[in-house]
């Protein structure tokens, strides 16, 4: 099962190459904005978390994207130890150019396997961080 969900991510990048070269973006800088859609405003270790990368990985890839207009980092004021992450609207309209990158179609899934399949994923993802959490 490991190498199976290992190798369909990697397939997946494969997949939406094309159209991120077309936007000028990695698959990362791809799966962070995706993230920021979901919930705008998050913590770089928020962030990070959810992305499953140390800060000293997803620093640069958030310059990067700051650098490219997508978003901003700044200081939290109410706690200046935290540096939050904010979509600018150039960001947001990624999701539009984005749009025809929706590979549901060509996983050859029917519209609720699809979504069967990744409520299963999600919830194997879950029981996993659950486990290695219970041995820490």
């Amino acid at each position: 099962m490991c190498f199976a969900i290992y190798s369909a991510n990697l397939a997946f990048g494969r997949a939406y190459k094309k159209g991120l070269d077309e936007l000028g973006l990695t698959y990362p800088q791809w799966i962070a904005i995706v993230a920021l859609w979901e919930q705008d405003g998050q913590t770089v270790s928020e962030l990070g978390d959810k992305m499953f990368l140390e800060s000293n990985t997803l620093t640069p890839i958030l310059k990067k994207l700051e650098q490219m207009g997508y978003l901003r980092r700044q200081r939290d004021p109410a706690d200046e130890r935290q540096v939050r992450i904010n979509l600018t609207e150039a960001g947001r309209r990624l999701r539009e150019k984005g749009m025809h990158m929706n590979l549901v179609a060509s996983t050859g899934l029917k519209p609720d396997e699809f979504v069967r399949l990744q409520e299963n994923v999600v919830t194997l993802r879950d029981n996993l961080i659950k486990a290695t959490a219970e041995e820490a």
